[in-house]
């Protein structure tokens, strides 16, 4: 077996896993969207103070998928292994 190619298919196996951590971001900010309006709903003049809250929570969640999309990226078009059987 070629190790170049085990690398690369390793590689794109460990890519499609990172990729897993993309949905949990999804859940998470669909579940805070949804507290947020409800929250809204219940006292309607602390919406500035609950959106601003949503805002920085999603975007903290976003972040990790944020990450693991990049380590997706680098994984299948500039893996440093790779490389090394050259």
């Amino acid at each position: 077996m070629d190790p170049k190619a085990f690398v690369a298919g390793m590689s794109a196996l460990g890519a499609g896993m990172a990729m897993i951590a993309g949905l949990g971001p999804g859940i998470g900010e669909g579940y805070v969207a949804g507290q947020a309006c409800s929250a809204i709903a219940r006292q309607p003049e602390a919406q500035s103070d609950v959106t601003r809250t949503m805002i920085m929570g999603i975007a903290m969640a976003e972040s990790t998928g944020i990450y693991a999309l990049v380590i997706a990226l680098i994984l299948i078009f500039a893996n440093p292994l790779v490389s090394k059987f050259d």
